[in-house]
């Protein structure tokens, strides 16, 4: 399969590179890591350690079967009108936060699929991406059920040795994915700490009632999700990546605008319910942001 992958940052470089291993793969990002990894290639260290050559440039090909969305979920909109120009079969979004999906189908003739991703990774130097742990991607049609597309795509992961899941509940799944990244990312960005610091009190805390509040904006939409759910999927990701910085902790450590607006902050502009933490953690770091440097 000929694989555009659109963000190659920490994840987006990851994926890729294990893409790489069975597929042509393009990586879309900036200077200097496109450009290293198009002259000396894609060197992966950590979990699993290898070297691969995919092509490597700063602007989106003319053409591709498949591509793959990695890009922060405030320049969505930007990409889904690059992609426009890009004869696609499909494109699937491995993002943080709500509405990606949808911003990219307003520009997309082909169909567009939901993906989640639990690999963990960190952009360590130009050229060097660090595997920091083994997960899942789990993809399907956005608007749930199956999906022939979906199934095609989840071969192309497999093959290519990811752990991958074709579902038939995205839309679940992903109100799931802003549970946990609202419980865990605004927290750990604030307080500087790794994802296991939230196991403590009184961090626990406040990650279980953000999550709790996601749970309820979610039945809102006529998502099943129970609260005693969403924690405990926060509690597990903790536990299982303990060492692991998040993605807005990262974004806060680099001095870069955070995808709040998609997590917490869409949490609060979407609910009907008083959801006082998740207000109160994307008041806190939109302050940062407008406030940084």
């Amino acid at each position: 399969m000929d694989i555009v992958v659109v963000g190659a940052g920490s994840l987006g470089s990851l994926v890729g590179g294990l893409l790489a291993r069975a597929h042509d793969v393009t990586l879309v990002g900036r200077d200097p890591h496109v450009g290293t990894v198009s002259e000396d290639g894609l060197s992966v260290v950590g979990t699993e350690q290898f070297r691969v050559h995919p092509s490597a440039q700063t602007t989106v090909p003319r053409r591709a079967d498949l591509a793959l969305v990695t890009v922060k979920a405030y320049d969505t909109a930007a990409v889904g009108a690059d992609l426009a120009d890009c004869a696609l079969d499909a494109c699937l979004s491995l993002q943080n936060g709500m509405g990606n999906e949808e911003r990219l189908a307003a520009e997309l003739d082909c169909p567009v699929l939901a993906g989640t991703c639990s690999y963990g990774a960190r952009l360590r130097e130009p050229g060097t991406v660090a595997f920091t742990g083994r997960g899942e991607v789990v993809l399907g049609d956005r608007n749930g059920g199956r999906s022939a597309v979906a199934d095609d795509v989840g071969t192309a992961f497999r093959a290519a040795g990811i752990e991958t899941t074709v579902a038939t509940d995205m839309p679940t799944r992903l109100w799931e994915k802003l549970a946990v990244n609202a419980g865990i990312n605004a927290v750990t960005a604030l307080a500087r700490v790794e994802n296991g610091a939230l196991a403590d009190s009184p961090a626990d805390a406040i990650a279980a009632d953000a999550a709790r509040e996601t749970a309820a904006v979610a039945r809102e939409q006529d998502i099943d999700l129970s609260d005693e759910r969403a924690v405990s999927l926060v509690e597990r990701v903790v536990r299982d990546t303990a060492a692991n910085h998040s993605s807005m902790y990262q974004d806060v450590s680099a001095d870069q605008q955070t995808e709040i607006d998609a997590i917490n902050g869409y949490v609060a502009d979407t609910a009907t319910v008083p959801v006082p933490v998740n207000e109160t953690l994307a008041a806190l770091v939109r302050t940062w942001e407008r406030h940084r440097g």
